[in-house]
């Protein structure tokens, strides 16, 4: 039988009363947990979400600010900006990159160079930021991609002003010249500029980068569920960059440019008066349009194998044995340290010789020059007067006094990465060339003459040679002479820090320049060969420098050698001479002597500036003239014997020099 059980209605209703119990209390906590969620939500985060949903509603683009403007003394525009099209892809918002990019070559050209950099700013820039696909987008490119812009979510079509040098290749190592801006320069410049497409890569552009870019702007605009435009909010308007003023004038710019002709070579004209460079070439020289927006591998690996370097500023980057041209100064500094008298003599046979040693050290002329003077020394090259002085000085007490002039140390020019050259000293030989034994007096008697370890910058003889113009102060040699906030705003002038006196006795300074009179105008001078017809007086150095020494007892004939190992000419001045305007210094590599070579194109330039009359624009007559004897004064003999140390002692590896103009 089934066993009965009674229904106890009183426990059941208990049961159904905690239940119910239970569950109301269940319900009031979710209602209680949804209440405070809510309250979270509305309140304690309200402003979060706001902000959030502001930003869907609400997105701030950035306002790349007009890059600053350079112009030339005269007010003409050296660079500038021309309005353009560039393709903008913002990575969180357009899906697919490798399909994009892949559908979007079908609409406009990419290169694999345009892809590998997009990538690269990409994975370096934060995912909500825009990045550049592609710049200087064409016509015909920006209509077919209009037509399909619906089909490409993140990327944009943005109007942008590109940077044009309407000079070319005539300031490309002046100006520089802006590149995309890649990995790292967003390093180094913070993701706060990532909006900006270029930076400065070189020269001044790269210099005075921070002030030529300006600061970002905002545009703030709203936008519908699907990311389109409805219209603007408002904006925070960018500030353009800081326009420049350079010091440089174009047509003298233009002068020397073709006073050189087809040579390869450097010159650097300044001011004596402010320290204001007044021309500074590099030959050859590069086009910085062509960098802009991207080069292509085909010009870059033109520029690459060219033996010339053409990306290479010589005037800040190089260093060229100075030669004679250094005679001038250490006259000075023979006069100033009291080791010469302005009457003092020396008498040139020509042949000098260290005291036990066999091997002499030559002349410029095979006779000698006879009784000699400091003034005879400078204006008729005279190499014994400095191959004793050097001697009587040491090579201490004459690097103090070269340092002073301006040697070894950068100039404090403003563009990025000069040289400070090489002030030979026993120092310097025994870090850097120490396997060629201790430093001998020979390598004394080589420097003096400006031969040996020595390494100097076109711009650091410039600034000598103005020194020695205004009376023997050194000023900091500039480019940019004054900025302006904006168009409508008045120039300011830029402070330059205070000159340097090399030397306070006038007289020994004027002993110096009277020297570099007589190297132009005088019977002997080195130099006179374009004293011809001028109606002003120059004050001038020659110099020749060796690129590699002597072999034996002969010299090698420079004729004979490839254009990279022959001599190089020079030649620093000034003038007029009793009232300096302009100071110069011209190195021309393979050019042979300074008096055939670097001296006339020195001519040039002077009448540019100062008659006004602009070089025969005549590329090939230069060099025909150099090719027909371009060494009528180099000699090709000499005595040998181990040079200026004891019997036995290594030699060291400056050469005895050729005859010096």
């Amino acid at each position: 039988m089934r066993r009965r059980y009674i229904k106890n209605s009183a426990q059941e209703a208990v049961q159904f009363r905690a239940r119910a119990a239970l569950g109301f209390i269940a319900v009031a906590l979710a209602l209680a947990g949804l209440c405070l969620w809510y309250f979270k939500l509305q309140v304690l985060e309200h402003t979060d979400y706001a902000k959030r949903s502001q930003a869907n509603r609400i997105k701030q683009r950035p306002e790349v600010p007009a890059r600053g403007l350079i112009y030339d003394r005269k007010g003409r525009i050296l660079a500038d900006n021309v309005p353009a099209y560039r393709l903008d892809v913002v990575p969180a918002e357009a899906g697919d990159i490798d399909a994009l990019v892949a559908s979007l070559s079908n609409i406009i050209a990419l290169t694999p160079e345009d892809i590998a950099r997009f990538n690269d700013t990409r994975r370096a820039t934060r995912s909500f930021l825009p990045v550049t696909l592609r710049l200087r987008i064409s016509d015909e490119e920006a209509a077919r991609f209009a037509v399909d812009r619906w089909r490409y979510p993140g990327v944009e079509l943005v109007p942008y002003l590109t940077r044009r040098y309407p000079d070319g290749d005539l300031f490309g190592h002046v100006i520089g010249y802006v590149g995309r801006v890649d990995k790292q320069d967003l390093e180094k410049l913070g993701q706060g500029t990532a909006a900006f497409s270029h930076t400065g890569k070189s020269g001044i552009e790269r210099f005075y980068d921070a002030q030529l870019r300006g600061e970002i702007g905002y545009e703030q605009i709203e936008t519908n569920v699907e990311g389109r435009i409805i219209g603007s909010l408002g904006r925070i308007p960018a500030k353009p960059g800081t326009d420049l003023r350079l010091s440089i004038d174009a047509d003298l710019q233009r002068a020397a440019s073709i006073a050189f002709g087809e040579l390869t070579g450097s010159a650097v004209v300044i001011d004596p008066r402010s320290g204001e460079l007044l021309a500074m070439v590099s030959l050859p020289t590069y086009d910085p349009n062509l960098f802009v927006n991207g080069i292509s591998h085909t010009d870059y690996r033109r520029f690459m194998d060219d033996p010339a370097r053409p990306l290479f500023n010589r005037n800040v980057l190089g260093g060229v044995a100075p030669g004679s041209t250094l005679k001038p100064l250490l006259t000075l500094a023979g006069l100033d340290s009291g080791l010469r008298t302005p009457e003092d003599r020396v008498l040139s046979t020509g042949e000098f010789r260290i005291a036990g040693q066999r091997r002499g050290y030559r002349d410029s002329h095979g006779g000698g020059h006879g009784w000699t003077d400091a003034r005879k020394a400078i204006g008729d090259s005279v190499n014994t007067y400095y191959y004793r002085l050097s001697l009587d000085m040491g090579i201490r007490k004459f690097d103090e006094y070269l340092s002073l002039y301006g040697f070894g140390a950068p100039s404090g020019i403003d563009l990025a990465g000069e040289t400070g050259g090489i002030l030979p000293s026993p120092a310097w030989k025994e870090k850097n060339a120490g396997k060629q034994g201790p430093w001998y007096l020979g390598d004394t008697v080589i420097s003096s003459i400006g031969q040996g370890f020595w390494k100097a910058t076109p711009l650091q003889l410039a600034q000598s040679t103005a020194a020695l113009a205004n009376g023997g102060l050194l000023r900091r040699p500039h480019l940019v002479s004054a900025t302006r906030d904006d168009f409508d705003k008045p120039w300011t002038m830029l402070k330059q820090p205070p000159p340097r006196a090399i030397s306070r006795n006038a007289a020994h300074l004027q002993v110096v320049r009277d020297g570099m009179l007589r190297t132009v105008h005088g019977p002997g001078g080195t130099a006179r060969v374009i004293s011809g017809g001028l109606p002003y007086q120059i004050a001038g150095k020659t110099g020749t420098a060796q690129v590699i020494s002597r072999r034996g007892s002969a010299s090698l004939d420079p004729r004979k050698l490839p254009m990279h190992l022959r001599h190089r000419a020079l030649f620093i001045g000034y003038a007029p001479a009793e009232n300096p305007t302009i100071a110069l210094a011209v190195v021309v590599e393979g050019g042979g002597c300074g008096a055939s070579t670097a001296a006339p194109i020195a001519r040039k330039i002077f009448d540019a500036w100062l008659l006004g009359k602009m070089p025969e624009p005549d590329p090939k007559a230069l060099a025909a003239a150099l090719a027909a004897n371009p060494f009528a004064n180099v000699s090709s003999t000499s005595t040998s014997a181990p040079i200026g140390a004891p019997a036995g002692a290594p030699q060291p590896p400056a050469a005895t020099p050729e005859p010096m103009r």
